[in-house]
């Protein structure tokens, strides 16, 4: 993926989100997937994502903003990250309705890599780039279905390209489970994240400017929330791998 399409406007007075439809792409871009957070092996969220692009090195899929989305129901105060595996029901956490609650953010999601890109967006009316953040993943693609295993490390990425370091400790405390992964996958998780870091201190892409401008096509709105998810345990159960194959 070159990182040129969609970025500004064009010399017949389209703009790029409208220019680059009209590619080889255009029949697949719009399409929902779904895009589900599983966090050792159960799922946190399931939300509705549009695909922008798909090429060999991978592809972009567009997160809204307020998109109806499915979530699991937790105890009171807590975060799924936070629940050891061994303390949840075997059945996993039920899922309930919900909204995405942050910015939206066009995802890139790299081929044969075990982190993802996002820029985030402020919300609909302000919707202006705040900053990339770089989620450290192993992902499996099932149809419509986008299943990320989170790696707990990421990387944020200010706008001005200063990067640093996100949930090192929570990564560590986990590093070890077999819900999770052992010391040698971290220390190739941690490298992934080195990788990528190493390019935004270049400018290289995904962080040399390109995209920062994105905004989707008027006529996209925000995917329906679809049915409840069937399971809320990603299966085969096993630790994540910090080397997929595939996008």
């Amino acid at each position: 993926m070159n990182g040129r399409a969609g970025t500004g406007a064009y010399s017949d007075g389209r703009d790029g989100a409208e220019a680059y439809l009209d590619g080889r792409d255009r029949a697949e871009a719009g399409q929902v997937l779904r895009w589900n957070l599983f966090i050792g092996g159960h799922l946190s969220s399931s939300v509705p994502v549009r695909l922008v692009e798909r090429t060999p090195e991978g592809q972009l899929v567009w997160l809204e903003s307020g998109t109806p989305m499915w979530r699991t129901e937790l105890p009171r105060g807590t975060h799924l990250r936070d629940i050891p595996p061994e303390t949840r029901p075997a059945q996993g956490y039920p899922a309930k309705a919900g909204r995405w609650p942050m910015g939206s953010a066009l995802i890139h999601q790299p081929a044969g890599a075990a982190h993802a890109v996002f820029w985030f967006f402020g919300r609909r009316r302000k919707r202006r780039f705040s900053g990339w953040y770089v989620n450290l993943e192993h992902r499996t693609h099932r149809g419509e279905d986008i299943d990320v295993s989170d790696h707990e490390l990421d990387v944020t990425v200010s706008a001005e390209r200063e990067w640093r370091w996100k949930d090192e400790r929570s990564f560590a405390e986990k590093t070890g489970h077999p819900a999770y992964w052992s010391a040698a996958e971290a220390a190739a998780i941690r490298s992934e994240g080195e990788r990528v870091a190493r390019l935004a201190e270049a400018g290289s892409f995904p962080f040399d400017g390109s995209w920062c401008d994105f905004g989707p096509p008027p006529h996209w709105t925000a995917p329906p929330r679809g049915p409840a998810p069937l399971s809320t345990v990603l299966r085969p159960a096993g630790p994540c791998r910090p080397s997929p194959q595939g996008l």
